[in-house]
C-alpha cells in the first residue's frame, strides 16, 4: 500500500546546504539542475520503494505540501503511478513522479534532472506564445534555422508540446516563470522522450518556421550535460547586448562613461564575497547612476545579497537617490534574486525595471534536499514560507514595465537598460 512506511521525521538542515546546493546552478542551464547519480536499473520492487519513500516524505517534509494540491488529489496521482509503474521505463517514472512533485505547486519543489541526462546542444527560449531556437551547436543545419520559431519536436505540435511540458512545471507559480521552465524542457531527452513527444531520448528533431518563411527541420542526437556558454555554438543575436555577455562570470560591472552610469550583472552568488569587489571597485569611480542586473540570477543567499550589495548601495548618499539607482528584473529572477529585488525595493530608493519576476514573492521556499534510496534521485522541497511583498496580487511588478519582443532579442536591443540610461537624472 502506498504511503504506507513508518513516517519518518522531518530533519532540518542548515541554511549553508541550500546556499550551496542553489549557488551551483548554471545560469544558462535548466533552472532545475541536475541530480549528481544517474539512476540505476532497478527491479520492480526497488520502484515501488522509491516512489513509496518519494510520497511518503515529501508529504511530512514540505512545511506544506498541501497548500495547493488536496492531499486526497495528491495521494490518487500516487496510487494511479503505483499501479502502472511496472510497465514504465526508468524515463518514464521520472517524469511521472516529477509531475507529481509539481503538483505541490511551489517552484522549489520538484526532482532534479539526472545527471547522466541526454542533453541536446539547443537553447529555446520563451517569447510570449512562441519558443524561439536561440542558440545551437554549430552545424549547417543550424546556420539556417538558428532563431526560427518551433513549430513541432519529432511529430508533435507545439501547442501539445507546450501543455506536456507545463505538468513539468510549478503548478502554483506564474505563467512568466512556467513558460521559462518549459522552454529549459526542450533540451532534455529524458522528458521529450518521457513524455511521449520523441520515441527515442537520444535523437530528436525540431522543427521551425524562421522569419523569411523557411520550415527547417534539425534532427539532433543526444550529449552529455551541455551549456551554450561553450565555444562552438551558434547565438541567433550575433552582438548580444550588455546583459548577455560574459555569460559564465557570476559577478561583474563595467562604468558606462558616457552616461556615468555604472553597470553590475549579478548572476550568481557563488563567492559573492570575493566578487562583489568588483561593485566596490566601480562606486570608488563614482558613478551619477547604478544599475544592478537580476535578470538572469536563479538564487542562493539572499542575506548575502543584502550584505554585500543591499546595505552598502543604501549607505551611498550619491547613489541611493531616486533616478539615480535601478534594478533590473524579469521571469528568471528567482529565489534569492527575487528577494533581494524586494529588498532593494523596501529598502533603498531604487527603481525596478524591467518584466515581473517570475516567482511569487509570498510562497513556500528555503529548498532541501532528500535522495530517494534506490534510484538515487534528488528530490526537493520547501521548507519555509516567505512574505516578501505586500499586497493580494502576490507578484513583483517593475515600476516601469519593458516588455522584450523577439525582435528586441535579434537585434540585440535591450528595453530595460536602454531605458533606464534615457531616464537617468542628471548629475546635481
Amino acid at each position: 500500500m502506498i504511503l504506507g512506511f513508518e513516517q519518518p521525521r522531518p530533519r532540518t538542515p542548515s541554511r549553508s546546504l541550500a546556499t550551496i546546493s542553489l549557488a551551483l546552478t548554471l545560469l544558462l542551464c535548466s533552472v532545475m539542475g541536475y541530480s549528481e547519480a544517474p539512476a540505476p536499473a532497478l527491479t520492480s520492487h526497488q520502484w515501488h520503494e522509491d516512489l513509496n519513500f518519494f510520497a511518503t516524505n515529501l508529504s511530512v517534509r514540505h512545511a506544506n505540501a498541501f497548500h495547493f494540491i488536496a492531499r486526497e488529489a495528491f495521494e490518487k496521482e500516487v496510487r494511479d503511478l503505483d499501479t502502472q509503474i511496472d510497465s514504465l521505463d526508468a524515463d518514464q517514472i521520472f517524469v511521472r513522479m516529477d509531475q507529481i512533485a509539481n503538483t505541490i505547486g511551489d517552484g522549489h519543489t520538484y526532482i532534479r534532472i539526472p545527471s547522466d541526462a541526454p542533453t541536446f546542444k539547443v537553447r529555446f527560449e520563451s517569447f510570449g506564445e512562441d519558443y524561439r531556437l536561440v542558440a545551437a551547436a554549430e552545424t549547417p543545419a543550424t546556420r539556417s534555422a538558428i532563431g526560427g520559431k518551433l513549430l513541432k519536436v519529432g511529430d508533435v505540435p507545439v501547442e501539445r508540446v507546450r501543455q506536456l511540458l507545463l505538468t513539468l512545471t510549478p503548478g502554483d507559480e506564474t505563467g512568466a516563470l512556467r513558460a521559462v521552465r518549459s522552454a529549459a524542457l526542450l533540451k532534455q531527452g529524458v522528458v521529450l522522450y518521457g513524455l511521449g513527444i520523441s520515441p527515442r531520448r537520444d535523437v530528436t528533431r525540431y522543427t521551425v518556421l524562421t522569419d523569411d518563411g523557411r520550415q527547417e527541420t534539425l534532427q539532433v542526437s543526444a550529449s552529455p550535460n551541455t551549456d551554450a556558454t561553450e565555444s562552438g555554438w551558434l547565438e541567433a543575436v550575433p552582438t548580444p547586448p550588455l546583459w548577455l555577455q560574459r555569460p559564465a562570470d557570476p559577478f561583474w560591472c563595467s562604468h558606462l562613461t558616457e552616461s556615468r552610469t555604472g553597470y553590475c550583472a549579478f548572476r550568481s552568488y557563488k563567492g559573492l564575497k570575493e566578487t562583489s569587489k568588483a561593485l566596490r571597485d566601480l562606486m570608488a569611480q563614482h558613478p551619477d547612476s547604478l544599475v544592478i542586473d537580476l535578470r538572469l540570477n536563479p538564487g542562493g543567499d539572499f542575506t548575502l545579497g543584502l550584505k554585500y550589495l543591499v546595505k552598502p548601495i543604501r549607505k551611498s548618499k550619491s547613489l541611493n537617490r531616486k533616478g539615480h539607482l535601478f534594478v533590473l528584473i524579469g521571469p528568471k529572477t528567482f529565489s534569492a534574486a527575487m528577494s533581494n529585488a524586494a529588498h532593494f525595493r523596501q529598502q533603498t530608493n531604487a527603481l525596478l525595471v524591467g518584466e515581473p519576476i517570475g516567482e511569487k514573492p509570498n510562497s513556500y521556499q528555503e529548498a532541501r534536499d532528500m535522495v530517494l534510496p534506490n534510484s538515487h534521485w534528488d528530490a526537493r522541497y520547501s521548507v519555509k514560507f516567505y512574505h516578501f511583498a505586500p499586497g493580494e496580487e502576490n507578484l513583483i511588478r517593475p515600476d516601469h514595465e519593458t516588455p522584450e519582443t523577439w525582435e528586441d532579442y535579434r537585434e540585440g536591443r535591450d528595453p530595460a537598460l536602454n531605458w533606464v540610461l534615457r531616464n537617468v537624472s542628471p548629475q546635481n
